[in-house]
Formats: structure tokens, sequence, C-alpha cells
């Protein structure tokens, strides 16, 4: 006997999906920081998502490590962790072929989406980014030749066709023009975008992944980051308007990166390993590094260490972690155990910065003149790991109390989105 969508549930990655009853929203508000809902919110600049947080749930969540951004989409998107769908980073060092690799498809994903899963069942999903590096990985499974989704990017909005993304250009741009990669207006295309897809498409599961430019940029407070934020409530205020379902979370926060006098706190920890055990030995890898520099200057405070030659790591990991601003300094095996990280593009040597700290490769391998002078914010250590969590709607009981007895992730929020939310 067939099911009605209201019975319709899907297994994805050892989870339970109930498809939506009513349209669902999940916005992935990258690099929000739990300080700027904070601060908005204390000064009364978002009425929309003040609102939300009182009638709803939230909550303080941790994203996957590192904490950057293509691991965290991911991990939502799959609603597991890296180990489960085998991307850890926007760039890794291959072993077996000796080559430095950026993600810009879905070649590293191994797992299936809970997008592309509820798609097959004939629910009508999309997925928007701002930046297409992340489009091609989300669709997997949910748009291209012969899917029935529709996933497209801000950045590339006016290349869309029906046969790669789902619609056409003129569909994607709506009356909006393609904005500036590094602008704010990024970001408000994804949510005008999935504001059409809702209204004028019926579509009844959307996820909305944003840029973090304003937050690199910009500190909770600024006049910019209120202008932004303030936007982007306006908006959220529309997607519960109209009746829908709304999850806000975030792939990671956002910490100050600079010393007092503004200049850059960063560590360069290939100079200081060839100092202690002679040049050409190990690489270091920047898995934030992406296509986007002028955000961040491939500057995090996350890095891997790969031994090159047949070296015991032990002595690298405990020199570097006697360094002043180093955290953790782990082996292979006790990052993926304690980070629920896939062994196969970890480094030899796993470190994390302490809070503050940012962490280079060698002085004149980063874009720093990219910063135009602004002071370095960035991500990648536990300090952003903690990130919002909420939703525009209640909490069953059992969803209520798991909440409150566990810890959450930021790639729970399809589960309690779609299974843990009371009906209105």
């Amino acid at each position: 006997m067939s099911m009605t969508p209201d019975e319709t549930h899907v297994e994805v990655n050892g989870r339970s999906y109930r498809a939506p009853r009513r349209p669902v929203v999940v916005i992935c508000y990258d690099g929000c920081d739990p300080a700027y809902l904070a601060d908005a919110a204390i000064r009364g600049l978002t009425p929309a998502l003040s609102g939300m947080l009182a009638k709803g749930f939230y909550a303080s969540a941790l994203s996957a490590m590192p904490s950057f951004t293509n691991p965290n989409n991911v991990s939502i998107v799959c609603g597991a962790p890296p180990r489960v769908h085998g991307v850890s980073g926007n760039y890794w060092f291959d072993r077996d072929t000796g080559l430095e690799v950026m993600m810009t498809d879905a070649g590293p994903l191994r797992a299936e989406t809970i997008l592309a899963r509820l798609a097959a069942t004939g629910v009508k999903v999309a997925a928007v980014t701002a930046k297409d590096k992340l489009r091609k990985v989300l669709a997997a499974g949910l748009a291209g030749p012969g899917l029935p989704g529709i996933a497209f990017s801000a950045e590339k909005a006016d290349t869309c066709t029906v046969e790669d993304h789902g619609l056409t250009a003129a569909e994607a741009l709506g009356s909006s023009a393609v904005p500036d990669q590094y602008s704010p207006e990024l970001s408000l295309f994804v949510l005008d975008a999935g504001l059409r897809l809702l209204e004028q498409r019926g579509t009844t599961l959307l996820y909305l992944s944003l840029s973090d430019f304003v937050q690199h940029a910009h500190a909770p407070g600024a006049p910019a980051s209120d202008d932004f934020i303030r936007a982007v409530d306006a908006r959220v205020g529309r997607f519960i308007a109209a009746g829908a379902i709304v999850g806000i979370v975030a792939d990671h926060g956002m910490t100050d990166l600079s010393l007092a006098d503004g200049s850059p706190n960063i560590l360069y920890l290939g100079d200081l390993i060839d100092q202690r055990f002679g040049a050409g030995r190990f690489k270091v890898i920047c898995p934030i590094t992406d296509p986007f520099v002028r955000h961040h200057g491939a500057l995090g405070g996350f890095v891997r260490v790969h031994v090159l030659d047949d070296s015991d790591p032990l002595p690298l990991r405990d020199f570097i972690a006697g360094l002043p601003g180093i955290h953790l300094a782990l082996t292979r095996d006790e990052a993926c155990a304690r980070f629920d990280l896939p062994p196969e593009r970890e480094g030899d040597v796993t470190v994390v910065a302490e809070k503050g700290v940012a962490l280079g490769t060698r002085r004149g391998e980063h874009r720093l003149d990219e910063l135009a002078g602004a002071r370095l914010r960035s991500h990648g250590s536990l300090a952003e790991r903690p990130v919002p969590f909420a939703l525009s709607h209640g909490l069953d009981p059992a969803y209520r109390a798991r909440a409150r007895s566990g810890t959450l992730y930021n790639y729970d929020i399809f589960d309690f989105a779609l299974n843990g939310t009371e009906p209105a």
C-alpha cells in the first residue's frame, strides 16, 4: 500500500527522517557565533529572531571539527560527522599522489544526504548556497541530469540550467543581479531565493547556506554587523509568516585572531618545525584554504602536519604540543577518535590552536594583503565550535528531554526540525 507524504520516513546514515508535513527551512548562518544573536537581541535589533527563540527552541550546539565551512555544511545535510561522509576540510593533502587538493565537487562525499533521499520520495527539495564551492557537493543525488531537486549558488546563479541545477538562470536570479562575492548581499540573495522557491514554487524542504563575509570582517555590534543581522531578521520573519518551520544553525563561530595593535596573531608552524627538524621533512596543510582568500587569508585555528619520510610522528607531536599558542597536538588516531574524523585525510599530527591564535605555514605563504587592513577574524579551533541551534517551533517532550540531557550538534538540526517539532 502506498504511503502519503505525511507517513513517509527515510533512513539516512543511521537515522530516520520524516517527510515534512509543512514547509521546513534550515538556514546555515555561516560564521554566526552565538554572540551575534545575543548582542542583537539585547539591543532589540531582531524582533523576528527574538520572537522565534522565545516561542520555539534555542540552545547552544557544537559544530563538527574542524570548525570550517565545508565539513560542517556536509555534516548538516548528512546528519552525521565527517567520519561518516568523508569531508573533513576545504583543502587536504593526498598522501597517495603527493598533491594538495581543494574541494571543488562532490568527489570526496561518500554518504547520502537527507536532501537527496527525501527528494527521491517526491518531496520538493532545494538547496541554495552563497558559494559555488559547496553547491556541487550539496547537490549530490539532488540536482543534475535526471534528478528531481534544485541546487544552485548565489555566486553563479546566472549560469543555472534546468538540466544541471533544476531551474533556469532567470528563475534563479529573479529580479536580482549576481551579487559581489565579498558582500553581505551574497547571503541575502540566498535568503531571497529561498523565499521565492517557497512562495512561488511550493518548495517543501529548503537548505539555505550563507556566507561568513560579514562575520569575518565585523564583530558583534559593529554597524555593518547590525545592518546585516537586521536584514537577515526581516527575511526570517517572512519565512515564519509563510507558515514554515525554520531551523537556524551555524557551521562555526568566529574569533578575533589579532593582537592589540591590530596585526594578525599568527604562529607560523612550518617555520618552527623546519627550524627544529630540518626543512623538507614535513608538510603543513591549512584545511581552511579555499578560493575566498579575502575572508581569512587561509588562516584559522586548525592545521594538519604530514610526515614526508618514515619518521616517527611522536617527537613532532610532542614538540608542537609544547609550543605557546597550541591547545592540542594529536596523532592521527587520537584526532580521529576525539573528533569523529575520517583517517584517510587526516595528517600524521593534528594541531588545534588556543583561542585567539591563528596557525599558518610559513611567513610569506599567506595573502595577508587580502585582509585590506582589517583585523583577522577566523575559525577552525575548539573556540569556534559553539554555534546557535534554533527552531521556530517548540519540541515534543521526547526531543525536549533529549536536547536538555545530552550534547547537541549542528548536524542534529534536520532531525529536530523534521521529527521533533510540535505541530502548531
